[in-house]
């Protein structure tokens, strides 16, 4: 099973960038799907972003679609994700996991958080002046 540790975050301004990263071990992670989500105080957890394995399909949930840019380097067995232009409402917990659902259908890439998952630590992102 590939377990993940999530780091990078850290407290930004409305309008800046930051890019956290997965490092997955144990199996190694091309031959994964991988994802992004997130989760704010109080909000349930929201998929972010995904990116299939071998030729990347992408997924952008609709608030970060151009703003936030996934991608993965299969040699040091990590996913990244490129946050710029920064919101306040981008505050959360961030954590990557192979999500539990995806599809990949007349060029719709779609994921879905796995369900019954230990989570782990995450890394916390606070966007706020």
């Amino acid at each position: 099973q590939v377990q993940f540790v999530e780091s990078g975050g850290g407290l930004v301004r409305p309008g800046e960038s930051l890019k956290i990263t997965c490092t997955g071990s144990g199996p190694p992670l091309e031959s994964f799907h991988i994802g992004w989500f997130r989760q704010a105080p109080g909000k349930e957890r929201e998929r972010v972003s995904c990116i299939s394995s071998g030729k990347p399909s992408k997924f952008y949930g609709e608030s970060v679609k151009g703003r936030f840019t996934i991608s993965r380097d299969d040699a040091k067995n990590t996913v990244y994700l490129q946050m710029n232009d920064l919101k306040p409402e981008d505050t959360a917990v961030y954590y990557c996991a192979v999500p539990g659902w995806v599809s990949n259908f007349g060029g719709n890439y779609d994921c879905r958080a796995p369900e019954s998952y230990d989570w782990g630590q995450g890394t916390q992102v606070i966007v706020s002046s």
